[in-house]
């Protein structure tokens, strides 16, 4: 078996489950760390003939991540593609659950089990707080409806205030996010690096600055998640 991964978590997933059956992975791909392995470009303009070059049997992807020409040009090739689509945390299980068979993993991996037991144990925040969840600058923009990431962050006892906007990921002018009632903003250093010094500052309300692939990440970030997640929103708002 021989596996391309275009997605960084299921790269993620994949090596710490069956190091030897990926040959490839995108630019981005940082983790597990020291990961040896061809690279072919990024997440949305990866090299198809690079990719086709590895002979590979199996390509990872997803449904946002990944665009569909690149796909079905890999297709066209002969190559078969999983197309993971995750909008929710229970979504994640069973996708990862699919891709790890597919990539020739004949029993559920630990971290898999242990990720999934600490979500089941979570205990979301009383009363909940309403936050605001940016993931760009230049233009604003923010998680709206149908995300992982918001999923993630109710379990917690984050309250999206854009949960219920027509878009997944809408532009919202600067001066509409600073007077939306949010109770806290909560910004991750992925896809755009928000720091201290860069996001913060732009609003009026706490900031919760957080780990953008315990947020994002679906793979065996997610075992950690909660407890780098909490202790992010708990510096926010003290509690």
């Amino acid at each position: 078996m021989r596996v391309v991964s275009l997605v960084p978590s299921l790269t993620e997933a994949v090596a710490v489950s069956s190091p030897g059956v990926l040959v490839g992975a995108t630019d981005w791909c940082g983790h597990p760390a020291g990961l040896d392995v061809a690279r072919v470009g990024g997440t949305k303009n990866p090299d198809v003939p690079a990719v086709l070059a590895l002979r590979p049997d199996l390509v990872l992807a997803n449904e946002e991540e990944n665009r569909r020409p690149d796909l079905e040009a890999l297709r066209a090739a002969g190559v078969e593609v999983l197309v993971t689509v995750v909008r929710e945390l229970d979504d994640a299980w069973g996708e990862l659950e699919r891709l790890l068979v597919a990539c020739g993993v004949r029993s559920r991996p630990r971290w898999l089990d242990e990720a999934e037991g600490a979500w089941s144990a979570v205990v979301p925040r009383e009363p909940p707080v309403r936050g605001v969840v940016p993931i760009w600058r230049r233009p604003w923009m923010v998680l709206g409806r149908d995300t992982f990431a918001g999923d993630l962050l109710a379990r917690l006892g984050v309250e999206n205030v854009y949960a219920g906007h027509a878009e997944r990921y809408p532009r919202i002018p600067l001066d509409e996010l600073r007077v939306v009632g949010a109770d806290v903003v909560v910004l991750p250093d992925e896809p755009y690096r928000f720091t201290a010094d860069d996001g913060p500052e732009a609003f009026g309300v706490p900031a919760a600055l957080v780990s953008g692939r315990h947020l994002t990440w679906y793979g065996p970030s997610l075992g950690e998640a909660v407890r780098v997640l909490s202790a992010g929103l708990r510096a926010a708002y003290g509690r």
